[in-house]
């Protein structure tokens, strides 16, 4: 203290904010992600054009793709961006949603600010409300068999119908419902969908409806010699970590040979070797070798004068992948072959994909890892596929694991919007004004739904609280006729999308209103530094 001022010593060129100058510019920053966002909300929402910086374009208006191709500057917005990236991870989908509302929730708090309530009321009053949203969904939940082919065909439908295949729409949603069936593993008495058992693999050519789904694996390598046979029917599949070759010293070494007879019987010697490892291949009963390393080229040929197919050099995640498959197991050494320990194709064979060779493993019974080759006419197209088919399988995985789902299209969130009105007026204090404000806030999803289909915001919200309220529970907006219908039948997403939603929105947002103080080294993109001039810039976006 001097004189009774404070004094506080920073670094030359550091800049602060402190304050409601400090939470304004934050919410500011935050409201800038979330707006870029709302126009790609529902199936009537627009897409973005991403330029890279090495001049690649993406087109999509899928929220996680167009958040992870922005710069992001701002730490407040950066917060956002870390929301879209907790939602994908936890359940694939819905992190417009999360963020749109976490933007929202800001919006409000913003006019709180203004009207004198501190931040602690406003950050309790919002956990209250999430408290009270998320036990809301929870309880307005349908439960649903998890082995409904129906109701996961509709769950995987309304996760693609805003994406740009929407068109294609149906057959793809029946392709990802018998993918995810597939890799579904009970675990106790709860079921676990681990989507990374499902291979994704894209290829130009074609059309979107010429994606395939193989029951069971594809590598994206060739046969690995022109004399062995491209198709085996009923493959007997041996999986090898090492490799089939002379194995080689850990340590430098030098072996001087002068005797043409000592070079004939050395290289007689590795021979034999060689051979030996092949027959342990035929005597196991194997017809079909994939190994993770290489191959020896005279192993190579005497696999292929014994009818034998083989793949070498393959990737580490795919040899776990092909041993769900096809139920063999890795082997680390060539000596542990046994007929045991081989796994089961119906069918293995070589085929021509635009202009690569890939081996494909079909036909394989009870297989926990299946593969979609994804087809497409241009790059952006097979892209978009597999983002499309992306959030659809962790949808419908999410359906299996928790038995359970909400009506989307806006009628959840006027469900829990309407409840939490009801219990804001049991909240004492001026918390009751904050949780007011997250209902309001929640509010903003169906008037974006509205707003994108070309209808009137306001009145179509109105119109939607006055139906709930004589008791259309399933009452939504159905954006494709531009009218308010009963959604149960058409639009189904898994309770814990929009749970997981409402709680990284919370966070995010309670976060960012504790903060009244902005210190920003010199060089830092703080809300004072280079970042607070205009909140989006082309190519790459900027915030």
């Amino acid at each position: 203290m001097f004189a009774g001022t404070p004094v506080i010593l920073l670094r030359e060129g550091t800049t602060r904010e402190e304050g409601k100058d400090a939470q304004h510019a934050n919410i500011e920053a935050a409201r800038a992600v979330s707006d870029a966002l709302r126009s790609t909300l529902g199936p009537r929402g627009m897409d973005k054009m991403l330029v890279e910086a090495s001049g690649d374009i993406v087109i999509t208006n899928d929220g996680a793709t167009i958040l992870r191709s922005m710069e992001v500057e701002h730490p407040a917005a950066k917060m956002l961006v870390e929301v879209a990236k907790t939602q994908d991870q936890e359940c694939g989908d819905g992190t417009k949603t999360s963020v749109i509302l976490a933007g929202e929730l800001l919006r409000s708090a913003g006019g709180l600010l203004d009207q004198g309530i501190h931040p602690t009321s406003i950050t309790q009053g919002f956990r209250l409300a999430a408290e009270r949203a998320t036990s809301r969904l929870t309880e307005g939940a349908r439960a649903v068999p998890r082995d409904q082919e129906e109701v996961l065909h509709k769950v995987a439908m309304t996760s693609m119908m805003s994406k740009g295949v929407s068109s294609d729409r149906a057959f793809l949603a029946g392709l990802t419902v018998r993918a995810v069936r597939a890799i579904a593993e009970p675990v106790g008495a709860a079921w676990k969908c681990d989507r990374k058992n499902i291979k994704l693999v894209k290829r130009q050519g074609g059309n979107v409806d010429s994606t395939e789904l193989v029951e069971g694996l594809i590598l994206d390598k060739p046969v690995l010699h022109v004399g062995m046979p491209k198709e085996v029917h009923g493959a007997r599949v041996a999986l090898m970590e090492g490799a089939l070759e002379v194995r080689k010293g850990e340590v430098t070494r030098e072996v001087k040979i002068t005797d043409p007879r000592a070079m004939e019987a050395f290289l007689a010697e590795e021979d034999r070797m060689l051979r030996a490892m092949v027959e342990a291949v035929t005597r196991s009963g194997a017809n079909v070798v994939v190994c993770e390393k290489g191959i020896d080229e005279v192993a190579q040929q005497y696999l292929a004068r014994a009818k034998v197919l083989a793949v070498s050099q393959v990737k580490r995640s795919d040899m776990d992948l092909l041993a769900k498959a096809t139920g063999a197991d890795l082997l680390s050494r060539w000596e542990e072959l046994e007929p045991g320990s081989l796994g089961q194709a119906a069918r293995v064979e070589e085929r021509k994909v635009g202009e690569e060779k890939m081996t494909f493993f079909l036909g394989c019974q009870g297989a926990k890892a299946v593969s979609l080759l994804i087809r497409g006419g241009t790059e952006h197209v097979v892209d978009e596929a597999e983002r499309s088919l992306v959030d659809a399988i962790s949808t419908v995985g999410l359906v299996i694991e928790d038995g359970a789902v909400t009506t989307g299209a806006g009628a959840s969130a006027i469900e829990v919007s309407s409840d939490l009105r009801n219990y804001a007026d049991t909240v004492g204090g001026r918390e009751q004004m904050a949780v007011q404000a997250f209902a309001d806030a929640m509010d903003v999803l169906p008037m974006t739904l509205a707003e994108n289909a070309g209808m009137d915001k306001v009145g179509t919200l109105l119109e939607l609280r006055r139906r709930h309220r004589l008791g259309e529970k399933d009452l939504g907006i159905d954006v494709l006729e531009g009218r308010l219908a009963d959604m149960s039948e058409v639009a189904v997403e898994p309770v814990r999308v929009g749970r997981q939603a409402i709680l990284s929105a919370t966070e995010a947002a309670v976060m960012i209103l504790r903060v009244n103080d902005i210190i920003a080294a010199k060089g830092g993109h703080g809300a004072g530094g280079p970042s607070s001039g205009p909140a989006m810039e082309p190519g790459p976006h900027k915030v």
